[in-house]
């Protein structure tokens, strides 16, 4: 019995009466701001994971996971080193390429960017780029047709379409005259134009590799393989194992051989870690949120006490301990705190669920355009909810109540029966 009163007094002290309808107007501000604290975060914080698997899929979709490459110059006996690398248990597939830089012609105009060769068949089991076609196709690329297939802000720099024709100029396989340096220079017909709203849509084009390979004189060499990991946020520990792994193959071969390996991290691991770090400062900052609500309740509190000054000496002197008046302050203030995260976490969810549906209806109904597709990567507001992050931020938040309920339960304890009743 004597465990419940803090319980039973502090559930008591919440009800709202004529005397004390301002505090209780006051403490439900206060778990309004904790829940409108906690939804914010929430919401927040799913659509900063939606554009970072947004940007995953399309940054990463599009550049290796891993590379394996020979040292000295092009990789030879590709075909050998492919299959040893698919023994690894989380490589899902590989293809091999050839890239090189080049400057692009068309219509008076000219744009440089990437070049790869490639095979059409394992490079769509490697790539996204199969998902993200304006037009055409990876099928498209053949032997000797010299096609090629174009980022859309490459063509749209070119001024070019399907079917039209663009001059490629190389520096790998040119050749030197007595008028100076002469690039390799081929024309390519446009099969193929992708779009990924990434900075693949103003860097890459690809060509066939047998194309690729006549071009830059390279013969039956590939400049290296590409490798796609089952976890591609763990490709720097693969690439770590396929460097043991190689090493000891290497030992096998007789050609003298020397591989080397690396991950997207030497590429864009600053660009990931940058996101991750802006994830972090976005959530300190919305916590703020959550402070202020908690602020709310240091004040409801301190009113409280200043009100129920008689009560907490008539409780003193039945033989109430400071330590359980402070049982029941803290008992009052995070019951406020324990509803307000309670309702900002439900409502936080079901909106970070349902976002996109809810940005498309407020945009139907406005006839506004939240997130524009010609201006972002992608049309619409992304959403991905993480249990972690819903669990981090409720403990955040019935903490921080915690915290705020210390100071006012403690100068409940501290107050003395005889002052308190001496006008009583």
């Amino acid at each position: 019995m004597k465990k419940s009163v803090a319980l039973m007094v502090g559930l008591r002290y919440t009800r709202a009466k004529k005397s004390n309808l301002f505090i209780s107007i006051i403490a439900m501000f206060a778990m309004v701001g904790i829940a409108l604290g906690t939804i914010v975060l929430i919401t927040v914080m799913s659509v900063m994971n939606g554009f970072q698997s947004e940007l995953q899929d399309r940054i990463l979709g599009m550049v290796p996971h891993v590379v394996v490459g020979e040292r000295g110059g092009g990789l030879r006996d590709w075909h050998v080193v492919d299959g040893e690398i698919l023994k690894h248990k989380d490589v899902i597939s590989t293809a091999p390429f050839i890239d090189t830089q080049a400057m692009f012609k068309a219509r008076g105009n000219t744009r440089f960017g990437l070049v790869q060769g490639v095979l059409p068949k394992k490079e769509a089991q490697v790539s996204i780029i199969d998902d993200y076609f304006v037009d055409g196709s990876l099928d498209a690329l053949t032997p000797k047709s010299y096609g090629i297939i174009l980022g859309i802000n490459i063509a749209r720099n070119l001024g070019v379409g399907m079917g039209d024709k663009v001059t490629l100029l190389i520096a790998d396989g040119g050749s030197i005259s007595p008028a100076g340096f002469a690039p390799r220079q081929k024309r390519f017909t446009v099969v193929g134009i992708f779009e990924t709203k990434a900075e693949a849509d103003s860097m890459i084009s690809m060509i066939h590799i047998k194309d690729a390979a006549v071009l830059t004189r390279k013969g039956d060499k590939v400049s290296a393989i590409r490798v796609t990991t089952n976890d591609v946020l763990n490709a720097q520990w693969t690439a770590y194992e396929l460097r043991g792994q190689l090493a000891e193959f290497e030992a096998d071969l007789d050609s003298g051989a020397s591989f080397y390996v690396s991950d997207w991290n030497y590429t864009h691991g600053t660009l990931f870690k940058a996101i991750n770090m802006e994830k972090r400062m976005m959530g300190i900052l919305l916590t703020f949120i959550i402070i202020i609500a908690a602020f709310n309740i240091i004040s409801t509190l301190v009113m409280v006490v200043n009100d129920k000054q008689s009560d907490i000496a008539i409780l003193r002197t039945l033989g109430a301990s400071p330590l359980r008046i402070m049982k029941i302050f803290i008992v009052q203030g995070c019951l406020y705190g324990f509803f307000g995260t309670l309702i900002g976490v439900v409502l936080g969810v079901a909106l970070a669920s349902n976002l996109p549906e809810v940005v498309t209806f407020v945009e139907g109904l406005f006839g506004v355009n939240v997130i524009p597709g010609d201006v972002y990567f992608i049309g619409f507001l992304p959403s991905e909810l993480h249990f972690s992050d819903v669990v981090t931020v409720t403990i955040v938040a019935l903490l921080l109540t915690v915290l705020a309920t210390l100071y006012p339960a403690w100068k409940a304890s501290r107050v003395n029966p005889a002052e308190a009743l001496r006008y009583e």
